[in-house]
C-alpha cells in the first residue's frame, strides 16, 4: 500500500499494481451488484493483467494530480477490498474542481463505510488538494448513493438528461455538489 488515510473504522489507501488480484477480487465478488449502477464492463476488465494496467494508470493520474482513487479496507482485514472512491477529473485554476464516483461490496451497505469514507475523501480534496468544488453525477434510482452525498451535505444542481451510458443504456444523472467555503 502507498499512502493510507484512516477512520473511525476504515483504511483507504493508494494501491499499485501489485495490488491487482485484490481489486479483481472485488470486482469478481461484486459483478452482478455493480453491473446495475457502472458502464458495461468487457470480459478484458476481469483478468488480473487489465486491473494491473488500471492500478498503473491510476497512479500516473495520482503523480499528475489529475485524479484520486482510494480502495476501502476495514481496520484490521486488510487483504480484502470492500469498496473505492475516486476523484477524477480534477481541474485546477479557477475552476478548482472533481469528480466524485464511489462503489462498495455488497455485503457492507447500509452500514455507513461509505459515508465515511467519502467523508474522508472529501476531506482530502478540500484540504490537501485545495479545491474549491466536489460534483456527483447520480443516478435518480439509486438512493442509497444519493443518501450518502446528502448527509455530507451536498445539493442538488439539477438533473443531467442522458448523462452517462450505464449497463448499455443512456441514464439520467442528479448533479449533486458540495463546495469548500473556507476557500
Amino acid at each position: 500500500m502507498l499512502k493510507i488515510y484512516q477512520t473511525e473504522r476504515l483504511l483507504l489507501s493508494v494501491l499499485d499494481e501489485s495490488h491487482a488480484e485484490q481489486v479483481l477480487d472485488y470486482y469478481n465478488r461484486n459483478k452482478d451488484f455493480l453491473e446495475v449502477w457502472e458502464v458495461a464492463k468487457s470480459e478484458e476488465f476481469y483478468t488480473k493483467k487489465y486491473q494491473e494496467q488500471l492500478l498503473d494508470q491510476d497512479s500516473v493520474d495520482m503523480n499528475n494530480k489529475t485524479s484520486l482513487r482510494l480502495w476501502i479496507y476495514k481496520k484490521g482485514k486488510k487483504d480484502k477490498i470492500i469498496g473505492s472512491i475516486a476523484f477524477t477529473n480534477i481541474v485546477r485554476w479557477a475552476f478548482l474542481s472533481c469528480f466524485l464516483g464511489y462503489k462498495l461490496d455488497e455485503d457492507e451497505i447500509n452500514k455507513g463505510y461509505m459515508t465515511e469514507a467519502v467523508q474522508k475523501g472529501i476531506d482530502i480534496m478540500f484540504d490537501e488538494y485545495g479545491l474549491h468544488r466536489v460534483e456527483a453525477n447520480i443516478m435518480p434510482q439509486n438512493v442509497r448513493s444519493l443518501r450518502v452525498v446528502e448527509k455530507l451535505g451536498f445539493y442538488n444542481e439539477g438533473t443531467a438528461q442522458n448523462y452517462l451510458k450505464i449497463n448499455g443504456k443512456w441514464e439520467n444523472h442528479i448533479h449533486m455538489v458540495l463546495l469548500n467555503n473556507r476557500i
